[in-house]
């Protein structure tokens, strides 16, 4: 059995390189710099170490060509929203163009891209058909297993993980619980049909992004009472059923998108989703909260240190995050933001973000932010925190990396 998978990112390397164990694999990627640094044994994500690539008996390619004679393929590209929120089903729609002009009668096409009930069968099934000129359903057949990657988690890795499948017939299923099944340890669970399978991923990510957003409501309110969050937390969690969410900046690639993608199929079929909304809107307003926060505390003009760019610590991934929406506020109130990242590419950091990461950390500030957790920063020394500062300066702490910390000579401030 050969087995194809589209898409060379977070998702797609870490599985192509554990179908590889057991299976005959090529990873496809249109974007031939990154599949260049795959072969030379780069994963620029971190998930895949340079030793675990080399060793690796996949092929990689950025040649349509090498889809040719493939019996299984496994989409994983990107699925984000547009500058409206709106699902971009762009890359899932080119990748099932291209897919379709390789497949071949009894061939299955597997999709793992988070996407909203129905997009599978009713959106790349067609697209698939039309490029291939044969029947979905009859001449080859769909399925689906969603990604449940967590970017920087060694524990819960893809030969780990329970793996949801589901596929347009049972034997497809079968097929789909026996390639999976080869590869992780947590087994599958076989989902009543593609549907329900696709409505059980774009739900895992909206129900965090939901009690996130109570976390970040009761974080305000407590702010305003002059209350730490962290402080009442340590108390809540020590009942035995408490949900244990922190406060924060939600982004990254799932759950800052999915419940849009949730949001936009309940609107088409006649539905307000209140509640899921909601906490969108709650967590893409921390950012302006936080900064206006911090700044009540500064004169004007003050320079201001962010500590952190990714959307999750020790990670170097940019999408999505929302670090951004503090440096915008405070830039759009007057005062002078510096940026620095120790994980983060800067070159993704100035295409994405038009900001220039500082390479070291170097300078005296009015103000230094904590926004990312990223062990370089929970392990500065207290002298070197302090050392940072200007006299009098505020040390902000958004992710408590440092709410322990007796640091003399600086004010304090912290969600």
């Amino acid at each position: 059995m050969k087995i194809a998978v589209i898409g060379l990112g977070y998702v797609g390397l870490p599985l192509c390189v554990a179908l590889a164990r057991k299976f005959d694999v090529v990873g496809f990627d249109i974007d031939a710099s990154r599949v260049a640094e795959i072969a030379a044994g780069h994963d620029r994500t971190g998930e895949i170490s340079e030793p675990n690539l080399h060793s690796s008996p996949a092929a990689f390619s950025n040649d349509q060509i090498a889809l040719d004679g493939t019996d299984v393929f496994i989409v994983t590209v990107p699925t984000p929203v547009d500058a409206a929120n709106q699902p971009d089903l762009r890359a899932i729609e080119a990748a099932s163009a291209t897919v379709g002009r390789h497949i071949f009668k009894g061939a299955i096409v597997v999709f793992e891209s988070t996407v909203y009930p129905g997009v599978t069968e009713d959106i790349c099934g067609p697209i698939l058909a039309a490029a291939s000129e044969l029947v979905c359903g009859t001449d080859f057949f769909l399925g689906y297993s969603p990604e449940r990657i967590n970017p920087g988690d060694r524990e819960h890795t893809v030969d780990r993980i329970t793996k949801v499948i589901a596929g347009q017939t049972a034997a497809v299923t079968d097929t789909l619980a026996e390639i999976y099944g080869a590869v992780t340890t947590g087994g599958v669970f076989r989902a009543r049909d593609i549907r329900t399978a696709e409505a059980a991923k774009v739900i895992e990510n909206a129900q965090r992004d939901i009690n996130i957003a109570f976390v970040n409501e009761i974080t305000t309110i407590f702010h305003k009472m002059d209350l730490s969050v962290h402080d009442v937390l340590d108390a809540a969690r020590t009942k035995w059923n408490f949900l244990d969410f922190r406060p924060g900046l939600v982004g990254g690639h799932c759950i800052g998108v999915d419940p849009y993608y949730l949001a936009a199929k309940a609107m088409s079929v006649g539905h307000d989703p209140k509640v899921i909304l909601a906490g969108r809107s709650t967590n893409d307003g921390m950012g302006a909260f936080i900064a206006d926060s911090v700044a009540k505390n500064l004169k004007e003009r003050a320079h201001i240190l962010i500590m952190g760019l990714t959307f999750k610590e020790n990670v170097p991934d940019l999408r999505n995050t929302r670090v951004v929406d503090i440096v915008a506020r405070l830039r759009e109130l007057g005062h002078v933001v510096t940026v620095h990242d120790p994980v983060a590419d800067s070159a993704e950091a100035k295409r994405f973000y038009d900001i220039d990461l500082i390479p070291d950390l170097i300078g005296t500030f009015d103000a230094v932010i904590g926004a990312v957790s990223h062990d370089a920063y929970v392990n500065l020394t207290d002298a070197a925190l302090a050392g940072l500062l200007a006299e009098n300066g505020t040390l902000a702490d958004i992710k408590g990396i440092w709410r322990d910390r007796k640091i003399a000579g600086l004010r304090r401030w912290q969600l």
